[in-house]
């Protein structure tokens, strides 16, 4: 798994050249609702378990939380589970807002 920072991903999502990742939203749906990145699928880290059939190990993924912790060990959990090309989205949505999107709500 690679860490991925917001200002990478923010580039990666928005080069014309290059296919975009899944961005895998691993927070609570309250907190989902509260603020999110655009184009992002909610999948609570309790559920994922359950859904990994449901996603593609070979598609590149950049997985989501808050602050980066649960999201990484979501990757983990991934990696043992056959996938390859994760990303960890560093400092979560806490530094998505701070260092890309300024005006995202908070919590």
């Amino acid at each position: 798994m690679t860490q991925i920072t917001p200002q990478a991903l923010q580039q990666w999502l928005t080069d014309s050249g290059r296919k975009p990742p899944v961005l895998l939203d691993v927070r609570e749906p309250w907190e989902y609702r509260t603020c999110r990145i655009e184009g992002s699928m909610l999948a609570p880290i309790n559920t994922i378990p359950a859904r990994v059939q449901d996603l593609d190990p070979e598609t590149e993924t950049v997985v989501i939380c808050h602050h980066g912790v649960r999201s990484y060990q979501v990757g983990l959990f991934l990696e043992r589970n056959g996938f390859s090309n994760l990303y960890n989205l560093k400092g979560g949505v806490n530094a998505w807002a701070d260092q890309v999107e300024p005006t995202m709500p908070r919590y």
